[in-house]
């Protein structure tokens, strides 16, 4: 079962790369009335949450730091900045390469024993990484839907 949900999020974030890529820089940028972020955001928010959902707060490493622009996505931030066609192809390139590093790491045992806990938005307690892993999918999710919306408001102005 575990494999199919590596599947199902590396599918889904395939459909994300190819929402980015429909689309331009500036309108990845725009900031959709109703929404306190983009496009953008919401797709570099999944890179960084699943990362740190599977190793910080499951007590694999001990902080965020290690993750390349939590800073910018984590959760409760806004866009403070523009984002250039550089960064949003790296997002892309790591929006399916740390789930392939993750993936080998559940291979190699290192999710074995987790630090159990809630998600702020689930409220759920997680006490294994299967658990997490269906999360990351639904949360990956989300932000896809949220991203499409995004896309039709940008697109009937």
């Amino acid at each position: 079962m575990t494999e199919q949900v590596f599947n199902f999020i590396i599918q889904t974030r395939q459909a994300f790369i190819q929402l980015v890529d429909s689309l331009s820089v500036a309108e990845l940028n725009q900031i959709p009335e109703g929404f306190r972020n983009n496009i953008i955001w919401n797709f570099g928010h999944i890179v960084v949450s699943t990362q740190t959902l599977c190793y910080v707060r499951t007590g694999i490493k001990n902080d965020a730091t290690e993750v390349k622009y939590n800073d910018d996505y984590k959760r409760d931030t806004k866009p403070s900045r523009y984002i250039n066609a550089e960064e949003i192809n790296e997002l892309k390139s790591l929006a399916i390469s740390t789930i392939e590093s993750i993936r080998e790491d559940y291979e190699q045992g290192v999710f074995k024993k987790v630090q159990s806990f809630a998600t702020l938005t689930y409220k759920v307690e997680m006490t294994s990484f299967e658990e997490i892993l269906t999360t990351t999918a639904g949360h990956d999710n989300i932000h896809l839907g949220y991203a499409l919306a995004q896309k039709n408001l940008i697109k009937k102005q």
